[in-house]
Protein backbone atom coordinates (compact mmCIF):
# COMPACT_ATOMS: atom_id res chain seq x y z
CA UNK A 1 0.00 0.00 0.00
CA UNK A 2 1.47 3.50 -0.77
CA UNK A 3 2.74 5.28 2.13
CA UNK A 4 1.77 8.89 2.70
CA UNK A 5 3.86 12.10 3.94
CA UNK A 6 2.34 15.43 5.84
CA UNK A 7 4.90 17.66 4.87
CA UNK A 8 5.49 21.22 7.01
CA UNK A 9 4.49 19.91 10.34
CA UNK A 10 4.72 22.30 13.06
CA UNK A 11 2.70 21.22 16.06
CA UNK A 12 2.00 18.03 18.23
CA UNK A 13 -1.40 18.52 17.59
CA UNK A 14 -1.10 18.48 13.87
CA UNK A 15 1.16 15.40 13.89
CA UNK A 16 -1.36 13.48 15.95
CA UNK A 17 -4.13 14.42 13.20
CA UNK A 18 -1.99 13.23 10.27
CA UNK A 19 -0.91 9.45 12.67
CA UNK A 20 -4.40 8.90 13.29
CA UNK A 21 -5.23 9.47 9.54
CA UNK A 22 -2.81 7.06 8.83
CA UNK A 23 0.20 8.89 7.43
CA UNK A 24 3.62 6.84 7.79
CA UNK A 25 5.74 10.07 7.12
CA UNK A 26 5.56 13.69 8.81
CA UNK A 27 7.93 16.42 7.38
CA UNK A 28 10.32 18.74 9.89
CA UNK A 29 11.54 21.83 7.79
CA UNK A 30 14.57 23.25 8.99
CA UNK A 31 14.75 26.07 6.24
CA UNK A 32 14.33 29.70 8.35
CA UNK A 33 12.58 31.13 5.34
CA UNK A 34 10.24 29.02 4.75
CA UNK A 35 6.83 29.56 7.25
CA UNK A 36 6.87 26.18 8.54
CA UNK A 37 9.95 26.20 10.05
CA UNK A 38 10.52 24.74 13.08
CA UNK A 39 13.56 24.46 15.67
CA UNK A 40 15.16 21.61 16.49
CA UNK A 41 13.94 21.76 20.17
CA UNK A 42 10.31 22.18 18.46
CA UNK A 43 10.78 19.23 16.35
CA UNK A 44 12.30 17.00 18.60
CA UNK A 45 8.88 17.55 20.87
CA UNK A 46 6.86 16.57 17.73
CA UNK A 47 9.14 13.74 17.25
CA UNK A 48 8.67 12.16 20.68
CA UNK A 49 5.15 12.71 20.64
CA UNK A 50 5.00 9.95 17.67
CA UNK A 51 4.71 6.06 17.77
CA UNK A 52 6.91 3.99 16.57
CA UNK A 53 5.24 3.30 13.38
CA UNK A 54 5.84 7.30 12.09
CA UNK A 55 9.36 8.15 11.03
CA UNK A 56 9.82 12.00 10.59
CA UNK A 57 11.90 13.37 8.08
CA UNK A 58 14.20 16.83 8.47
CA UNK A 59 14.18 18.93 5.22
CA UNK A 60 16.70 21.23 4.63
CA UNK A 61 17.66 23.30 1.66
CA UNK A 62 21.39 23.51 0.54
CA UNK A 63 23.05 23.28 4.36
CA UNK A 64 26.27 21.74 5.14
CA UNK A 65 26.75 18.41 5.96
CA UNK A 66 27.83 19.71 9.95
CA UNK A 67 24.91 21.45 9.86
CA UNK A 68 22.44 18.30 9.01
CA UNK A 69 24.27 16.28 11.47
CA UNK A 70 23.89 18.93 14.12
CA UNK A 71 19.99 19.49 13.85
CA UNK A 72 19.21 16.09 12.81
CA UNK A 73 20.82 14.29 15.93
CA UNK A 74 19.19 17.16 18.05
CA UNK A 75 15.87 16.79 16.93
CA UNK A 76 15.91 13.17 16.45
CA UNK A 77 14.46 12.64 12.93
CA UNK A 78 14.80 9.36 11.34
CA UNK A 79 15.12 10.40 7.97
CA UNK A 80 16.78 13.37 6.11
CA UNK A 81 15.38 15.26 2.84
CA UNK A 82 18.03 17.39 0.89
CA UNK A 83 15.57 20.17 -0.93
CA UNK A 84 18.12 21.91 -2.80
CA UNK A 85 21.17 22.07 -5.30
CA UNK A 86 22.95 19.34 -2.72
CA UNK A 87 25.50 17.18 -4.47
CA UNK A 88 25.92 13.26 -4.67
CA UNK A 89 29.02 13.61 -1.93
CA UNK A 90 26.81 15.17 0.73
CA UNK A 91 24.64 12.10 0.67
CA UNK A 92 27.28 9.76 1.03
CA UNK A 93 28.17 11.82 3.78
CA UNK A 94 25.52 11.74 6.01
CA UNK A 95 24.54 8.69 8.53
CA UNK A 96 20.73 8.85 8.22
CA UNK A 97 18.51 7.46 4.83
CA UNK A 98 18.43 10.21 2.46
CA UNK A 99 15.37 11.42 0.10
CA UNK A 100 16.72 13.59 -2.62
CA UNK A 101 14.12 16.11 -4.34
CA UNK A 102 14.46 16.75 -7.86
CA UNK A 103 12.91 19.36 -9.51
CA UNK A 104 13.00 19.18 -13.37
CA UNK A 105 14.15 21.79 -15.38
CA UNK A 106 16.61 22.49 -18.34
CA UNK A 107 20.12 22.07 -15.31
CA UNK A 108 18.18 18.97 -13.34
CA UNK A 109 17.65 16.20 -15.84
CA UNK A 110 16.50 11.97 -15.15
CA UNK A 111 20.05 10.85 -15.88
CA UNK A 112 21.82 12.71 -13.09
CA UNK A 113 19.19 10.21 -10.44
CA UNK A 114 21.62 7.12 -10.39
CA UNK A 115 24.79 9.34 -9.22
CA UNK A 116 22.90 10.18 -5.53
CA UNK A 117 22.80 7.34 -2.95
CA UNK A 118 19.65 7.41 -1.56
CA UNK A 119 16.53 5.79 0.19
CA UNK A 120 13.82 7.43 -2.50
CA UNK A 121 13.73 10.39 -5.03
CA UNK A 122 10.89 12.64 -4.38
CA UNK A 123 9.79 14.68 -7.50
CA UNK A 124 8.19 17.94 -7.58
CA UNK A 125 6.61 20.34 -10.03
CA UNK A 126 9.16 23.38 -10.27
CA UNK A 127 8.23 26.76 -9.04
CA UNK A 128 11.31 29.16 -9.47
CA UNK A 129 10.45 31.46 -6.42
CA UNK A 130 10.60 28.96 -3.79
CA UNK A 131 12.16 25.46 -3.07
CA UNK A 132 9.07 23.27 -2.25
CA UNK A 133 6.59 22.80 -5.19
CA UNK A 134 4.44 26.56 -4.57
CA UNK A 135 1.63 24.09 -5.38
CA UNK A 136 3.05 23.32 -8.82
CA UNK A 137 2.34 19.89 -10.11
CA UNK A 138 4.56 17.55 -11.29
CA UNK A 139 4.58 16.20 -14.44
CA UNK A 140 2.46 12.79 -13.35
CA UNK A 141 2.90 10.88 -17.28
CA UNK A 142 6.53 11.83 -16.61
CA UNK A 143 6.80 10.55 -13.20
CA UNK A 144 5.55 7.56 -13.82
CA UNK A 145 8.69 6.68 -16.09
CA UNK A 146 10.97 7.04 -13.48
CA UNK A 147 10.58 3.97 -11.75
CA UNK A 148 13.99 2.37 -12.65
CA UNK A 149 15.63 4.60 -11.32
CA UNK A 150 14.29 3.68 -7.38
CA UNK A 151 11.63 4.59 -5.04
CA UNK A 152 9.75 8.24 -6.34
CA UNK A 153 7.77 10.61 -3.57
CA UNK A 154 5.14 12.17 -5.58
CA UNK A 155 5.07 15.87 -4.41
CA UNK A 156 3.61 19.07 -6.17
CA UNK A 157 0.13 20.64 -5.95
CA UNK A 158 -1.16 17.14 -4.36
CA UNK A 159 -4.64 17.88 -2.99
CA UNK A 160 -7.48 15.48 -1.67
CA UNK A 161 -9.31 16.94 -4.91
CA UNK A 162 -6.13 14.85 -7.26
CA UNK A 163 -4.61 12.57 -5.34
CA UNK A 164 -6.42 9.79 -6.43
CA UNK A 165 -5.52 10.92 -10.03
CA UNK A 166 -1.65 11.51 -9.59
CA UNK A 167 -1.63 7.54 -7.79
CA UNK A 168 -3.36 6.39 -10.68
CA UNK A 169 -1.17 7.52 -13.37
CA UNK A 170 2.33 8.12 -11.16
CA UNK A 171 2.29 5.24 -9.54
CA UNK A 172 4.92 6.18 -6.76
CA UNK A 173 6.46 4.36 -3.57
CA UNK A 174 4.37 7.43 -1.64
CA UNK A 175 2.82 10.47 -1.84
CA UNK A 176 3.80 14.08 -0.28
CA UNK A 177 1.81 17.13 0.49
CA UNK A 178 2.23 20.22 2.06
CA UNK A 179 0.35 23.23 1.11
CA UNK A 180 -2.66 21.06 -0.57
CA UNK A 181 -3.69 20.26 3.03
CA UNK A 182 -3.24 23.61 4.97
CA UNK A 183 -5.53 25.86 6.41
CA UNK A 184 -2.76 28.92 6.62
CA UNK A 185 1.20 28.28 5.82
CA UNK A 186 2.33 26.15 8.96
CA UNK A 187 -1.45 25.42 9.86
CA UNK A 188 -2.86 22.47 8.87
CA UNK A 189 -6.74 21.63 7.50
CA UNK A 190 -7.06 18.85 9.77
CA UNK A 191 -9.95 17.39 7.93
CA UNK A 192 -8.15 17.94 4.72
CA UNK A 193 -5.36 15.96 6.49
CA UNK A 194 -8.24 13.07 6.68
CA UNK A 195 -9.42 13.59 3.61
CA UNK A 196 -6.01 13.31 1.76
CA UNK A 197 -4.92 10.31 3.66
CA UNK A 198 -8.22 8.37 3.06
CA UNK A 199 -8.25 8.99 -0.73
CA UNK A 200 -4.54 8.09 -1.18
CA UNK A 201 -5.07 4.57 0.39
CA UNK A 202 -7.96 3.95 -1.20
CA UNK A 203 -6.47 4.55 -4.43
CA UNK A 204 -3.48 2.61 -3.40
CA UNK A 205 -6.53 -0.24 -2.56
CA UNK A 206 -7.94 0.07 -5.81
CA UNK A 207 -4.39 -0.15 -7.83
CA UNK A 208 -3.74 -3.35 -6.18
Amino acid sequence: MIRVKICGITSEADARVAVEAGAELIGLIFYPPSPRYVTPAQARAIVQSLPPSVQAVGVFVNETADTIRRIATASGVHLVQLHGEESPELCRQLPWPVIKTFRFTEQVQPAQMPQYPVAAYLIEGFHPAVYGGGGAKADWHRVASLHAYGRIILAGGLTPENVQEAIRIARPYAVDVCSGVEAVPGKKDWDKVRAFVQRAKTASCEEN
